[in-house]
């Protein structure tokens, strides 16, 4: 599937390590842009798969507006679908039901096929219970008939997962990482945060809260905007590790914080998924094990290789993550402005979930203690989007402290909850990829094979010394 986008990747990192530190860290940045001449997506549709989810549990029933307005926003969300779009829409109580088409597979838009699923949707009735897990089966069961579609599960429920085990569903998150995206939406204020933020991670999508049942339509709209506006399926980082470099950790920072699963491919070779794409940009955090213990110092040595793959082949021009062990203090001391930013915005994002789980479970003084922090943080930051949020739940006392406000409503401390996983952008300027290396800057080739860094005196596998300028070799493809 040609994806009509242009990918480019970056890397900030601290390369200036003591030879005692152990971790190296870096903020990768991804971009994609609309291919010039590219054009739109195919305008039959054919290219997505969607599946939409109605809570219908019993509580949907109260207040009777809350049920009519997630028909309401369903059927405006059927109604944006284009033409060709393979799509279903499922009943979800403590299990999961065909609502349309009747079978157990997709429909194709048209004009006749969004007028009846509109009219199924206005049979809908409140009953049942709760089971999230069993409604994200039957949808990973829908979409994996359309492999190759650009597939996507809108999500809506009131209520908390009470009707299977959390293991049952952390079994089907696992199930369906990596087969689709899913948006999860939470309406009124009986839902549990945490659950739907973990659907949203385990399947790269957004978790939030629609804080009025007649707010519901708006929000669909955006959302089917926003996935219609997507243009490859799936993209995934490969990163090749130099050992005894190894890979601790990957977790998307921006637009929100999410932590990718780490699939090794050989003992060099680990894989992240990063669902699906459109025009956009995200960052990444990559920390990374190293020992400096034997190297030699005073020079960039390679510890891994960042590729971006779409389609299994490569998007955009790799990156090197280096290490340059040195014991000038003033050097390795340092920390990229890029990895403090995003490092703080992770503890900012920690701080409000952890602070609002307190406030949910009654302990006011570990939900003041870890508010009153992450306003501290936010503050130093100038982080104005958190501390609106923060401000819905605290009232600063002076001397770096806050206290809870009086008669907290619920609803706030899980919106609250929910937008600690949005990150605020470094406000670095963002440069230009960097431009084709010269000559002269090009990979040192051994004679035993292996490529360099630009500028090593020695390999680093075997040890040769580079002193011929031959060895300067060409770019890899």
């Amino acid at each position: 599937m040609s994806s009509a986008l242009d990918f480019d990747l970056r890397i900030d990192h601290d390369r200036f390590l003591s030879t005692r530190d152990r971790q190296l860290h870096a903020i990768l940045t991804a971009t994609a842009r609309a291919r010039e001449g590219g054009g739109p997506a195919q305008a039959d549709g054919s290219r997505y798969a969607e599946v939409l989810v109605v809570d219908c549990s019993g509580s949907m029933a109260q207040p009777p507006t809350k049920l009519g307005a997630a028909r309401r926003a369903t059927a405006a969300a059927v109604g944006m679908l284009p033409d060709g779009v393979r799509f279903a829409v499922v009943e979800g109580t403590h299990e999961a039901r065909m609502v349309y088409p009747r079978h157990r597979g997709l429909a194709t838009a048209s004009p006749a096929t969004r007028e009846e699923a509109r009219r199924e949707l206005g049979r809908l009735a409140a009953a049942g219970g709760t089971a999230i897990g069993t409604w994200l089966a039957l949808a990973r069961e829908l979409l994996a008939e359309h492999p190759a579609a650009i597939r996507h599960t809108l999500l809506l429920t009131d209520g908390r997962n009470e009707h299977e085990t959390p293991q049952r569903l952390a079994e089907v998150l696992a199930d369906c990482a990596g087969q689709f995206v899913c948006d999860a939406r939470g309406v009124g204020d009986a839902w549990q945060p945490r659950e739907l933020m973990r659907v949203a991670e385990a399947l790269h999508g957004t978790a939030a809260a629609v804080r009025r049942p007649q707010e519901l339509e708006a929000d669909f709209r955006a959302t089917m905007r926003a996935t219609m506006a997507k243009r490859v399926a799936r993209a995934r980082l490969r990163i090749a590790v130099v050992p005894p470099a190894r890979v601790l950790s990957c977790r998307q920072v921006h637009p929100t914080v999410m932590d990718l699963p780490v699939a090794p491919v050989d003992d060099r070779l680990v894989e992240c998924a990063t669902g699906s794409w459109g025009a956009e940009s995200r960052e990444y955090h990559l920390c990374l094990e190293v020992d400096g213990t034997g190297r030699p110092t005073g020079e960039d040595l390679r510890v891994a290789r960042i590729d971006l793959l779409v389609d299994d082949a490569p998007a955009a021009r790799p990156v090197n993550a280096l290490a340059h062990w040195t014991e000038d203090l003033a050097l390795s001391s340092r920390i990229d402005p890029r990895v403090a930013h995003y490092t703080g915005q992770e503890e900012l994002s920690r701080l409000i979930a952890d602070g609002c789980d307190a406030y949910d479970t009654g302990d006011r003084v570990t939900a003041a203690r870890l508010l009153g922090r992450a306003v501290e943080l936010a503050t130093a930051a100038g982080d104005a989007f958190h501390l609106e949020q923060l401000r819905l739940l605290v009232e600063d006392v002076g001397a770096g402290s806050v206290r809870l406000r009086d008669d907290l409503p619920r609803l706030d401390v899980i919106s609250v909850a929910l937008r600690s996983s949005f990150t605020v952008r470094d406000p670095a300027p963002q440069v230009a990829p960097p431009p084709a290396p010269a000559a002269d800057s090009q990979p040192r080739v051994c004679p035993c094979g292996h490529r360099s860094p630009p500028g090593a005196r020695f390999c680093e596998r075997c040890r040769h010394e580079f002193t011929d300028p031959a060895e300067i070799g060409p770019v890899p493809a």
